[in-house]
């Protein structure tokens, strides 16, 4: 499948560089799979297209204050990245700097000061050179309890806007630390939505996938199926799954809030279904139609790749925002809704000059 499918241009005053208030402000595009029908709305009106019955599945996690400076003991300047954690001490991180070699030592700079006394100061050193910017790096002490004052929120690179407030990059429903990028069709939600859409008997409940910044790299094979896909870890409970399950069986719906969620929940189809091991190529393995299959607990990092031609198992609804060009996650809602009525819908929504990605509106695709 050619990449160029997946492109588009953007004018840069349609990426949201700040977002909307209160959060349900957001503009809602509907695109209806059955009919083509694209209509438009505010995020407040998603309470009227889900019924009493459905159950809407989002990610928990948690967005870390992952961006972190140092300098080394020449001076020069560092800026790191926190990925994902190894062990207590140890972590994977993108590093920015100059010769930044295996056994250089950096010291963090806290509140734009570093310590007079380099030894007393926490230091990491690098461990071995991942490729490209990637490292391995050794804290000298336990660094996750000392993220909040030592971190910064890791912004995606297309917002250069400040962030006042910590939380606006935080969903409502945040509480496993872990991602490096927000779930952010989760960001559209309120309290006062959430309480509408419980007593209009809509259940909620929640799957953990950590995001990594991998998620808005750009795909850069012209061919998709070699795109080595990101790993991220994913867990979907044992209550949650038996929830899914009974709602499915009722006639209920399956929501899914953004391409995480939708990761997770396919992920735990495949395992029911006994498929083990790599993911990657299991939509080939066996491209048979099922009407749904039943989900269960998993805990793993999860290497699915869906692109058109994906069956999928257990999501009917999906709810998400507008994606990078050439990205995995376009790729994965043009599987859901079709290549030709995706790319429909994002040429209204550059004519309509909805805001795009992380603060930006949001789509719901029935």
């Amino acid at each position: 499948m050619d990449l160029q499918q997946f492109d588009y241009h953007l004018p840069p005053e349609l990426i949201a560089q700040t977002p909307v208030e209160p959060r349900h402000a957001s503009r809602l595009m509907v695109i209806d799979r059955r009919t083509g029908e694209i209509s438009h709305h505010r995020f407040i009106e998603i309470i009227d297209y889900l019924q009493p019955g459905d159950i809407l599945i989002a990610n928990d996690s948690r967005v870390i204050p992952a961006r972190l400076f140092g300098r080394k003991r020449s001076g020069g300047k560092v800026e790191l990245l926190l990925l994902k954690a190894i062990d207590s001490l140890r972590w994977e991180a993108l590093v920015g700097g100059k010769r930044v070699r295996p056994g250089t030592v950096i010291q963090l700079v806290i509140n734009n000061e570093p310590s007079t006394n380099f030894e007393a100061s926490v230091t990491l050193t690098i461990e071995a050179d991942l490729g490209e910017s990637r490292r391995l790096i050794r804290f000298d002490q336990p660094i996750e309890p000392l993220l909040e004052a030592v971190g910064h929120v890791p912004l995606p690179p297309y917002i250069h806007a400040p962030l006042a407030d910590r939380e606006r990059y935080q969903t409502v429903f945040s509480r496993i630390d872990g991602s490096t990028a927000a779930p952010t069709a989760g960001l559209h939600f309120t309290p006062e939505i959430l309480l509408a859409l419980r007593d209009k008997g809509v259940a909620l409940d929640y799957v953990t996938l950590h995001i990594g910044l991998d998620t808005f790299k750009p795909v850069t094979v012209e061919q998709v199926e070699q795109h080595p896909i990101h790993r991220e870890f994913a867990q979907l409970s044992a209550q949650t799954a038996r929830r899914i399950n009974e709602t499915k069986l009722a006639g209920g719906r399956l929501v899914a809030v953004g391409t995480t969620a939708v990761r997770t929940l396919e992920t735990a189809a495949w395992r029911s279904a006994g498929i083990m091991g790599s993911l990657k190529e299991a939509a080939r393995l066996d491209p048979s139609f099922c009407p749904w299959q039943p989900v269960v607990a998993i805990e793993e990092e999860t290497d699915l790749y869906i692109y058109p031609g994906y069956p999928f198992r257990v999501v009917e609804v999906m709810l998400t925002n507008f994606h990078l060009p050439k990205s995995t996650l376009l790729m994965l809602v043009s599987a859901f809704a079709g290549t030709e009525l995706i790319r429909q819908a994002y040429q209204i929504a550059l004519a309509e000059q909805y805001r795009f990605f992380s603060f930006g509106d949001a789509m719901l695709i029935l």
